[in-house]
């Protein structure tokens, strides 16, 4: 008995001497990065030797699937399927955020992300984008979210850990995605508005749109979709109608001049029916970059803290379109005209569509993502580029200027394109 005795507290000093593995941190947060208006963090994800591949994670909770890059894939393992230009595969069994453990695969049986969307070949999962997976709406819901776009920061944590600041509304969250709408108004009449975060740039429904755009002719318009606009780079980029809105009430806030896109008929059905109830189109980030934004997914609740007030000069830009290919390059959709000219010399000694762009001001452009291009083809209206393209295996060079498009309704209004709570 007295060996047992002794035997039992030698165990229990073992015990308590032994270190215990720290605990998951309740909260995180992360630096974030800008792209083209798109939230990039860095994650890690767990491989099947055993290390971890530390990889680019967009912020995408304007869509409910998981998306990854071949690549990370293939260094994962388990069954990849392909059909056409998308393939499913087995996704990754969580990942992780400034040591914070997301589970993704469905660890416990009937639960978590059932497969990856991937795209076919070498693409990239958002065109123009260097990430190599999405953190989507299906993910985010389970947390106490906030994006700081004025810190550049991300927070993520367990719910009810963390407090949120600023004026808050109450919204409307699909249970089942996580998609957000939020209660608005567009001149007295009631709407519901994504908040997609994910998006770079506003829609509104080709009905409203085009209702809004008919009633209010001094409002800035123009068609051809450049700077954050020039979103997928598909093939009717340069039909698509912009314009600024005098007035959007979002929930709590206010804004005035917000620049929004036309949704065409097919892709407003989808989000309609994703977001499960009528919705007349999405806010995206382009209107929210002054803010902090709190999500709190399980009291359906988001807080907007402003942070600063700055007009982003987000369409002084030089009027191409472009889309961006898997093998870096970026090829020449069209050009935008302003007050009825075309804003980049075309013809014989000018730019084609299905030209490359090459450089601009002689920095090349090849791998680099929609956002640092869209850097480089910025600045203060009536600056000159010059533009290097290639035709046929022959480059040149043509001059073009940056042009202020979409300019505000009143240049003299020091409020314009900010928000004001209500």
């Amino acid at each position: 008995m007295a060996t047992f005795a002794v035997l039992v507290l030698a165990a229990a000093a073992l015990a308590q001497s032994a270190p215990h593995p720290d605990p998951q941190p309740k909260s995180v947060t992360v630096p974030l990065k800008l792209d083209h208006n798109r939230v990039i963090i860095d994650v890690e994800i767990p491989l099947r030797d055993g290390t971890t591949q530390r990889v680019r994670a967009w912020i995408d909770n304007g869509n409910p699937d998981l998306y990854m890059s071949r690549r990370l894939a293939e260094l994962i393992g388990g069954t990849l399927s392909c059909d056409g230009q998308l393939c499913s595969a087995t996704p990754p069994v969580e990942m992780n955020i400034g040591g914070v453990t997301i589970p993704l695969g469905g660890r416990i049986p009937g639960a978590g992300i059932k497969e990856a969307k991937v795209p076919a070949g070498g693409a990239s999962i958002a065109p123009g984008l260097n990430a190599e997976i999405n953190i989507p709406s299906s993910v985010l819901r389970d947390y106490d979210v906030i994006i700081n776009f004025p810190d550049h920061e991300l927070t993520l944590a367990q719910p009810g850990s963390l407090k949120f600041n600023g004026v808050k509304t109450k919204v409307i969250v699909n249970g089942g995605n996580g998609l957000i709408q939020v209660p608005s108004q567009i001149e007295n009449k009631k709407y519901n508005l994504g908040l997609d975060l994910g998006s770079p740039i506003s829609f509104l429904s080709e009905e409203l749109f085009n209702k809004l755009s008919a009633a209010h002719l001094d409002w800035p318009h123009m068609t051809g979709a450049v700077g954050p606009a020039n979103i997928w780079g598909q093939s009717d980029e340069p039909s698509w109608k912009l314009m600024r809105v005098g007035r959007v009430q979002f929930g709590p806030l206010f804004f005035t001049n917000v620049a929004v896109a036309d949704f065409p008929k097919d892709r407003m059905a989808t989000f309609e029916k994703r977001a499960g109830i009528p919705a007349a189109g999405l806010l995206g980030a382009n209107a929210l970059l002054n803010y902090r934004i709190g999500f709190d997914y399980a009291h359906a609740t988001v807080y907007f803290d402003i942070g600063r007030l700055f007009n982003f000069p987000d369409f002084d830009v030089i009027g191409l379109i472009l889309r961006p290919e898997d093998d870096g390059r970026f090829t020449i959709l069209g050009v935008a005209e302003i007050d009825g000219n075309t804003s980049v010399s075309q013809g014989q000694d000018g730019v084609h569509a299905g030209d490359h762009l090459i450089a601009v001001d002689g920095i090349p452009v090849l791998g680099s993502t929609m956002g640092q291009v869209w850097s480089m083809l910025g600045g203060e209206p009536g600056k000159e580029r010059k533009l290097t393209f290639e035709r046929g295996g022959q480059e040149f060079i043509v001059g073009a200027k940056v042009q202020h498009f979409l300019g505000e309704t009143d240049e003299n209004d020091k409020s314009k394109g900010r928000s004001h709570n209500r």
